[in-house]
């Protein structure tokens, strides 16, 4: 089992420091090594106090790890002080392992967790041996004096810390505005932006836990860029099914990936269900010629992989409607980046449904109550998804997630109407009262 090492601070609540690096570790498969460097007392709502290990003691623990285990990647978090810094450089410097730095010097909570001297020793000590240094603007702007505000001067710090001596930077840019939580990879004259829906809300333990996300993927045998993106998805997933622990801020949960795989087979038997209700529903009126099909996504999903779908859609037939094949993960990419676009809006919207366009059909939706958005296949750039442009412009054009969104189609597309919903049961609902209007008219 590729094993990992974090040496870093330990957090008495539990959300940040090294037990949330150990989480993060477990997460990923991979074993977690953690050597103390400080003992916080702290909780959602702060830092009480902070008692620094000495440094020899830092030094016998991490010596007693190198010398029996196997590392495939170290992770540095709260190092505090100047001398902690030094000892960490000189143990880890003539070995062969990535390195990846989160140059922890605040708390989520505002509480300062280093002392003087820190940042020089980070410059001159540990950056030059690292693998990837992982900063968030406010840990950037200190170590090089650039004013982090936008994508640019982000980029800028970024190149800065890499003449440093660092292999790559990645500049955590949750602090800055917009729509996207975008980071920013340097790897000599490569930018790699790294971006996932922004959640508005602050969390306890993130950076720890994304930092460590990256550090168990480079000891799993990923390249940097891979596993920075691996990382940012599953911290995406630790920041919504985040958990309230006290009274301040709540505490992100970098297990939730696991959560999440363990809920796929329900999933599954959730959508063929209601594959066999569609067979019932349905007729002709109200399946295109393209097929029907109903897409799932699991929660915090980013990628076509993670939605579940028909492989074979739902078809017309002499008598109705039929389920071609079975619900599987990541096999339809039409309806997945409807389900995808709808979700970067809400998470909480993840099933998505395509249905036959006709005016009776969108009539019959207007009667049913649903709140109803469209876009015009004649507007759409060159080079885009038409489902990832079409949903976003409807839901801005809606100011909101609709019931429904329909186009009029364009050369050689099929005009089409999409339900949307939190689930498959909700979407299915939705569709019946569309259905028992059609019927009655």
């Amino acid at each position: 089992m590729p094993n990992a090492l974090t040496v870093a601070g330990s957090d008495s609540v539990g959300g940040a420091g090294l037990q949330a690096d150990l989480k993060a570790f477990e997460a990923v498969g991979v074993h977690g090594c953690a050597v103390v460097t400080a003992v916080t007392s702290q909780n959602t709502k702060g830092v009480s106090s902070i008692f620094p290990i000495p440094v020899k003691e830092v030094a016998s623990q991490m010596r007693s790890v190198l010398d029996d285990v196997r590392l495939d990647a170290v992770k540095t978090g709260m190092l505090y002080s100047a001398d902690i810094v030094k000892t960490v450089s000189m143990l880890l410097s003539k070995r062969e392992i990535p390195i990846v730095v989160d140059p922890v010097m605040v708390a989520t909570t505002g509480s300062s967790l280093h002392r003087s001297g820190f940042v020089e020793a980070l410059i001159t000590k540990l950056i030059p041996i690292s693998t990837l240094v992982t900063p968030n603007i406010r840990e950037a702007s200190q170590i090089t004096g650039i004013d982090v505000r936008n994508e640019r001067s982000a980029i800028a710090a970024a190149r800065e810390i890499l003449e440093l001596g660092a292999k790559a930077v990645l500049i955590k840019g949750g602090h800055l505005k917009g729509a996207e939580s975008s980071d920013y990879l340097c790897t000599g004259n490569k930018i790699t932006k790294v971006s996932s829906p922004r959640v508005n809300v602050e969390v306890h333990g993130t950076g720890c836990a994304l930092g460590s996300l990256i550090a168990g993927h480079l000891a799993l045998g990923l390249e940097i860029e891979d596993a920075v993106k691996e990382a940012k998805a599953m911290i995406f997933k630790a920041i919504l099914l985040r958990e309230t622990v006290g009274s301040g801020m709540p505490c992100a949960n970098p297990l939730a990936v696991l959560r999440i795989e363990a809920e796929k087979p329900a999933m599954l038997e959730e959508l063929e269900d209601c594959g066999t209700e569609l067979e019932r529903i349905l007729d002709g009126r109200f399946i295109p010629e393209v097929g029907s099909n109903m897409g799932y996504a699991v929660l915090g999903a980013l990628d076509e992989r993670e939605v579940a779908a028909f492989d074979g859609r739902i078809v017309r037939t002499s008598r109705g409607a039929r389920k071609i094949g079975c619900a599987r993960f990541g096999t339809s990419k039409h309806v997945a980046r409807i389900v995808l676009a709808a979700a970067s809006h809400d998470p909480e919207i993840r099933c998505a449904m395509n249905m036959k366009y006709s005016p009776e059909n969108l009539a019959a939706s207007k009667e049913a109550g649903l709140s109803i958005s469209s876009f015009d296949r004649t507007h759409e750039p060159k080079g885009v998804s038409s489902m990832t442009w079409g949903v976003h412009k409807a839901i801005e054009r809606h100011r909101g997630i609709p019931d429904l969104i329909f186009d009029r189609g364009g050369q050689g597309k099929e005009p089409m109407i999409r339900l949307l919903g939190k689930n498959p049961d909700e979407v299915i609902l939705k569709l019946k009262r569309v259905v028992a209007k059609r019927r009655s008219r």
